[in-house]
């Protein structure tokens, strides 16, 4: 109880009166602490109604607390007061029918980029209950320069986006220009500083390029970047050496940022991998974040006791080390991700010509079909062609093999499954996505429960209609959180609802040091959802993946309700979170 504010007791005044008088002053300080909003002074607000009081809801607040009962106001974007409101004005009152009050969900890589300038609601992430994205793996939005606008022009094509910034910064600012339904927050990625000052080579830096890289970083950001990321399995990411990366995360760890991390493997050689980012952690003086976390390949089944124990013991000796997952057991990435490195040297256009090489096939298929620990050989991490799923192609003409496995389209082409893959790359100028079944459902589950471990999509925003809709995605895009929510918590218990929320919100927060977001309490940012955890659950599937997820009542960010009686609104209440660094201009 406060005590501060009650007055001291004169020793003239009998001992009953004064136990009286301090009695009644505690009661009065606690019962303030849940008075309605207009039967106490309010000075923050000024006597002004909240524009939305939620009620009847069971709030879970992102802590992993148990729920409880209460109304949440709001005003002016943020959370005004948490508790009994039942008489305070307001404009809006939202009833939430005893469904669960949350913060809104964190994606920790979400790859929206691109097609949030395409489709700024993200249906696909807003019907998921996500409010804040995080992206840019490795290969940012930005820095830009017009030999990699070149190189990347089929992916651009694809969006019918024409690029018109070169800088985060000048990024950020047409995202604002243009509104979006979602925050949204972005690393610089060290594969476009490379691309910036190597091109997509493998050779090394000279100092002198070193520092230019550095610079990069550091503009980067200044314009409010969250840290600085790798991709390490897709070129020219694995040309670059350790030194490099520790190099260029000294640079964002001044600047109070953080390293995230596609490790260099995630399979044979994922001890080692995991080992760098401890490495880098430790001598860049930074916080490290490995995405998607898993145990890739038959061969690795069973490991994630391994894995965990290992980043425990780095935990246990200093290093600030997390991860997060998608608890999927199929990854998507690049088709051209079963090609070793060494034939990316160059970019795509050197890749096309060296598949349409015979004697250069011929080396890339028996590098394919040789176990190797020195790059991560994915051919050698599925039972077979089965197991890769087409998702994306930029050509229309190859449209209709969305969906379809390797191993049809191999029998279609009368080809075996290395021939089409290497000959649907070239017809697809490299660009082709893909889903692989590489990981066990019990590595997936144990990943999931570490308390280290929050959650991402790994999916840009995309939408069942227009362009986006003309994709056949990862069913991650539309259903990964709902899919925890009534896989592993309705279902089968992995986790507890509270412990969920946790992963969704709080716990993704944390590390990104987003200080006004990730709980409900007030003061922060209003990023909320309501829904029936009874009945939340995502329908997106392998074979059709362009459903939204369904249970989302209500999405507030910013307060502002982009999804409202489980309709969307069409607002844009979004804003682009920036890094600790930055520096407004």
């Amino acid at each position: 109880m406060p005590f501060a504010n009650i007055s001291p007791v004169p020793r003239r005044w009998p001992r009953a009166l004064a136990f009286c008088l301090l009695m009644a002053g505690c009661v009065g300080a606690a019962w303030s602490q849940y008075a309605p909003a207009n039967a106490a002074p309010d000075p923050a607000g000024k006597g002004e109604p909240f524009d939305i009081v939620i009620v009847n809801g069971h709030i879970i607040d992102g802590t992993g607390s148990p729920w409880y009962s209460g109304e949440v106001g709001i005003r002016g974007g943020r959370i005004a007061a948490i508790g009994r409101l039942d008489d305070a004005p307001r404009r809006q009152t939202i009833d939430a029918k005893e469904m669960v009050v949350a913060p809104g969900f964190i994606d920790m890589l979400g790859q929206s980029e691109l097609s949030i300038l395409v489709d700024p609601r993200l249906p696909s992430k807003i019907y998921q209950g996500i409010t804040t994205e995080i992206t840019g793996e490795g290969d940012s939005v930005a820095p830009l320069n017009q030999a990699m606008i070149a190189a990347d022009r089929a992916g651009y094509e694809h969006l019918e986006i024409t690029p018109d910034w070169t800088t985060l910064r000048q990024y950020f600012a047409r995202l604002e220009r243009q509104g979006m339904g979602i925050n949204l927050a972005s690393y610089i990625g060290a594969t476009s500083v490379r691309r910036m000052v190597l091109g997509d080579a493998d050779v090394q830096p000279t100092p002198e390029q070193l520092h230019a890289m550095q610079e990069l970083v550091r503009q980067g950001m200044d314009d409010g970047a969250v840290g600085l990321s790798t991709a390490l399995q897709y070129p020219p990411a694995p040309y670059a050496r350790t030194s490099e990366l520790i190099a260029l995360a000294q640079v964002a760890s001044r600047y109070g940022g953080i390293y995230a991390t596609h490790m260099r493997s995630e399979g044979d050689a994922e001890p080692q991998a995991i080992d760098e980012a401890v490495r880098i952690a430790r001598e860049a003086h930074i916080p490290v974040e490995i995405w998607h976390l898993k145990a890739a390949g038959k061969a690795n089944w069973g490991k994630m006791p391994q894995i965990v124990a290992q980043i425990d013991a780095a935990r246990a000796a200093g290093a600030d080390i997390s991860a997060n997952t998608y608890a999927y057991t199929a990854w998507a990435n690049g088709l051209s991700a079963f090609i070793p490195p060494w034939a990316h040297d160059g970019g795509d256009a050197k890749l096309i010509e060296r598949l349409k090489d015979p004697a250069t096939r011929a080396r890339i298929r028996q590098d394919m079909l040789t176990p190797s620990s020195a790059w991560d050989n994915e051919w050698q991490e599925i039972p077979g062609p089965e197991a890769v799923q087409i998702s994306v192609v930029q050509n229309p003409e190859l449209r209709p093999l969305q969906g379809k496995r390797l191993s049809e389209i191999a029998a279609s082409w009368h080809e075996d499954a290395i021939d089409a893959l290497c000959d649907l790359l070239i017809k697809d100028q490299a660009f082709t996505e893909v889903a692989v079944f590489g990981m066990s459902e019990p590595d997936v589950e144990l990943a999931l429960k570490q308390p280290w471990v929050s959650i991402d999509n790994d999916s840009q925003g995309t939408s069942p209609e227009g362009l986006l809709g003309e994709e056949h995605p990862h069913p991650r895009a539309y259903g990964t959180f709902p899919r925890i929510l009534s896989k592993f918590v309705r279902e089968e218990h992995l986790l507890t609802l509270p412990d969920a929320i946790r992963k969704f919100s709080a716990l993704p927060a944390q590390r990104m040091r987003l200080t006004d977001r990730g709980v409900l309490k007030k003061g922060m940012w209003a990023d909320v959802v309501i829904f029936d955890p009874a009945t939340i659950r995502d329908l997106a599937t392998f074979e059709n993946p362009n459903q939204l997820s369904q249970g989302m009542q209500y999405v507030l960010v910013n307060g502002v309700p982009v999804i409202a009686d489980g309709k969307m609104t069409g607002a844009l209440p979004g804003k682009v979170l920036h890094g600790a660094g930055y520096v407004a201009q």
